[in-house]
């Protein structure tokens, strides 16, 4: 794979987005040949010594209250940062902060937000900078909306087949929130599509081979680097063979250890070998290798001795959001949730929401590191390999901004390769399933009805383009329905398209999960002509072999609908292929 994996960005990259490498980025004996010498009393994070000294000089100088701190993560839910997290970074030094989805539409407010959390972390004594952390995925998950772009998504790159569709979807999407001051990116995701069933994975997937998946995640984790965004492998050991959403519950996913080694594993294997700076771990349960109920998460089995002891992993490890039930059900409580998470190996422990200071996540375990001195150590090592990582990356003369420039975010958000890059990403990835009348050419006055969710404009906007001539009336008709229903709402949803289907001759319908998929499947019995636009996981329509023609496009992207619609109008021979057995 390395081989293959090198050879391929060689030749792609002309050398130009290579100027800083993992190895320099994040290694972790940086500096050490450097000649040591003593540390004054009042130096911090920014003086020059050799990154290892310098990190063993901080630990020693830093109070429980301050290691602590270090390796907790936490979210603020308005459009800026709260009073109460300001305090935990100015008052605490708080170590790191997520951007999350709920708070990112006005671009020059998030870069604004991180700049004043930025300044409060470097006006304390030590002035250790925040790691800013968020879900930049590309597909499905995108936290930081705005105008950064609307990406064809994993399964997309796994459909297109190629390793350097990975790299530059990294880079492109890394380079965007880099700019806002976004430093750590919770991406890529490589569990395996195991479960078809699955509503939480899904298109977040490269798919279901474990060789493919790992080569592709490591193109995806080298791009990221090139971009100067710290990726982080997700969700260890693996999410991908299980229908549950552990925000819910604690899904329970029934292999064993031998299963999950050959399968599961293989890419974090592959990704760790690449020097994968960061893995996070999911709130997972496996009762066949660990009997007692226990979260992957919690579980000093799955992260000390599989994780560091036996695959050699040397980066950071962080808890998936520790507000999950998957979490929280299994520990009893928040506080002994995050406690077990320090002890099992994690270094850095997220909340989605901000702990009030008095919370018992912060008392109880600030009071354990008093009564316990291996659970102070636990910190401690903890906060050294955060320091260290921190170090080294914000050094590297290739990190965001500490304090992002607002007046040129509009040159780097959209960017500019990047949406010439995902349009030709997204062609690549159409997969013909059933070819159909494609390439297909409406006659004049043909009666089209176009079906889809009305939560994708770009698929209306699209079709309108290429079909509006062809009514006699100047407009193609629209059926419109929610993406997300009941099973009532869907029943009555494809009573009424199948009675409308009567009255024209092509139906073009857009369909993204399983209520999309029982709406359009009420058109069997039409008689009429039915393309299928599959977005997102195409499970819910393989087996809908009775429709004319059937295309997979994995994201309701801009760029996928655009692609979607010029193969359907035979512009381009679609060349994906279903990343899935």
């Amino acid at each position: 794979m390395k081989g293959l994996l090198a050879r391929t960005i060689q030749f792609f990259s002309a050398g130009r987005f290579f100027a800083l490498t993992a190895t320099v980025i994040f290694s972790l004996t940086a500096g050490t040949a450097s000649a040591q010498k003593a540390i004054p009393e009042n130096a911090d994070f920014w003086s020059n010594y050799p990154a290892e000294q310098l990190a063993d000089f901080l630990v020693s100088k830093m109070t429980d209250e301050e290691l602590l701190s270090q390796i907790l993560m936490f979210g603020w839910a308005g459009a800026e940062p709260s009073e109460l997290l300001n305090q935990w970074v100015l008052d605490r030094g708080l170590g790191s902060v997520k951007v999350f989805g709920w708070n990112t539409e006005d671009l020059v407010q998030v870069a604004k937000s991180v700049t004043a959390l930025q300044q409060k972390s470097q006006s304390r004594r030590l002035r250790i900078p925040l790691f800013v952390a968020t879900d930049q995925e590309g597909g499905w998950i995108r936290h930081v909306k705005g105008e950064t772009a609307m990406t064809p998504g994993n399964m997309a790159i796994g459909a297109s087949g190629y390793p350097i569709d990975a790299y530059y979807s990294g880079f492109y999407i890394n380079r965007e929130i880099k700019a806002l001051g976004i430093n750590m990116n919770f991406a890529p995701t490589v569990d395996l599509y195991t479960n078809h069933n699955s509503s939480v994975i899904g298109p977040r997937s490269f798919g279901e081979d474990a060789e493919y998946v790992g080569e592709l995640g490591a193109a995806f984790v080298a791009g990221s680097l090139a971009a100067g965004v710290i990726p982080t492998a997700k969700h260890f050991p693996g999410h991908g063979d299980t229908s549950l959403d552990s925000h819910g519950n604690l899904p329970q996913i029934n292999v064993d250890y031998n299963t999950l080694e050959n399968r599961e594993l293989i890419p974090f294997k592959y990704l760790i070998a690449e020097k994968v700076p960061a893995i996070m771990s999911g709130h997972l349960g496996f009762p066949k290798i660990i009997a007692n109920g226990e979260p992957a998460s919690l579980s000093k089995t799955f992260l000390t001795d599989i994780l560091r002891n036996q695959l050699h992993y040397e980066g950071l490890i962080i808890t998936d959001d520790m507000m999950m039930n998957g979490a929280t059900m299994y520990a009893g409580s928040l506080s002994n949730a995050f406690k077990l998470a320090i002890e099992a190996g994690n270094d850095i422990v997220i909340s989605s929401t901000t702990a009030k200071l008095d919370e018992n996540l912060w008392t109880l375990n600030l009071s354990e590191m008093s009564r316990s001195t291996f659970f102070k150590q636990t910190v401690q090592k903890a906060a050294r390999r955060v320091i260290l990582y921190k170090l080294n990356y914000f050094k590297s003369g290739n990190a965001a901004p500490l304090y992002p420039d607002v007046a040129t975010i509009n040159q780097h958000i959209p960017d500019r390769e990047g949406q010439q890059f995902f349009l030709t990403q997204a062609c690549r990835s159409i997969t013909m399933y059933k070819k159909g009348s494609v390439p297909y050419r409406p006659r004049q006055g043909e009666r089209i009805l176009l079906a889809g969710p009305k939560d994708f404009p770009a698929y209306f906007s699209e079709a309108h383009r290429l079909y509006d001539r062809f009514s006699t009336d100047g407009k193609t008709a629209e059926f419109k329905y929610d993406y997300e229903m009941g099973p009532i709402q869907a029943d009555w949803m494809g009573n009424n398209i199948e009675r409308m289907a009567l009255n024209y001759d092509t139906i073009i319908i857009c369909t993204a999960n399983e209520r999309n998929a029982s709406v359009a499947a009420r058109l069997v019995k039409t008689g009429k002509r039915v393309i299928i636009l599959s977005v997102l996981s195409p499970v819910p329509v393989m087996n809908f072999t009775w429709a004319d023609t059937i295309l997979f496009g994995y994201s309701y992207s801009p760029y996928t609908f655009k692609a979607l619609f010029s193969a359907l109008n035979g512009e381009f021979e679609p060349q994906g292929i279903l990343p899935l057995k």
